[in-house]
């Protein structure tokens, strides 16, 4: 599976928003506090200079967490009828597998069951781990924040979909037949990776 490579300029924003979190939550000196903020504030400014986001924009969504920073996790479904695979169609008219971020209160397991539920309205067991991913090695556009992206194999219990204020629609499909894809989400190569993955009943887990 072929991996991105990311532009030098936003890992080494990263690094400067990582060190500048860091150091807020640790330190007590106010002078190091002072100069920690600068830093995070120069992060965001290359961030908004070499992206063209508006810098308020950037500093709500690049600068506005406390606490040692870590990557965010997602969750995606990987659900299979008839040899086709589940997707949900956003509001935006792509099309993605189930999934979403891991509420603070649920483990990968509740939270992939939580998302089919809320985004398909089916009922389904989570059954094992496909892969791991660093998304910004696979999908784009790059994010500004690391996320780990989790596929996960279930099985359909019960349930019917119903519109809701995420998805409009929900379809199974073939390979050779994909829709539109939510790219920032799920491109093909993992969605092949999710159809290799079924046909295998040894598949060993992808991690990155």
């Amino acid at each position: 599976m072929n991996k991105i490579v990311q532009p030098q300029w936003l890992e080494w924003t990263k690094e400067l928003q990582f060190i500048a979190q860091g150091g807020l939550t640790y330190s007590k000196d106010v002078f190091d506090i002072e100069r920690f903020e600068r830093i995070r504030e120069i992060a965001a400014e290359m961030l908004s200079l070499q992206s063209e986001i508006p810098i308020e924009k950037v500093k709500n969504l690049f600068c506005n967490e406390t606490g040692f920073q870590t990557p965010k996790l997602d969750t995606r479904a990987a659900i299979f009828k008839d040899d086709k695979i589940l997707l949900v169609k956003e509001k935006n008219g792509t099309w993605s597998l189930p999934g979403g971020w891991v509420d603070i209160n649920q483990s990968i397991k509740t939270n992939t069951e939580k998302e089919v539920k809320e985004e398909a309205g089916l009922n389904v067991k989570a059954i094992r781990i496909i892969a791991m991913q660093d998304r910004n090695l696979h999908n784009i556009p790059p994010y500004a924040y690391n996320v780990c992206k989790v596929f996960v194999l279930c099985e359909i219990e019960s349930g019917y979909f119903r519109p809701n204020i995420e998805t409009d629609e929900s379809a199974y499909f073939g390979l050779e037949e994909l829709p539109i894809l939510a790219k920032e989400k799920n491109n093909e190569e993992q969605i092949k990776m999710c159809f290799a993955a079924y046909y295998d009943r040894n598949w060993q887990v992808l991690f990155d």
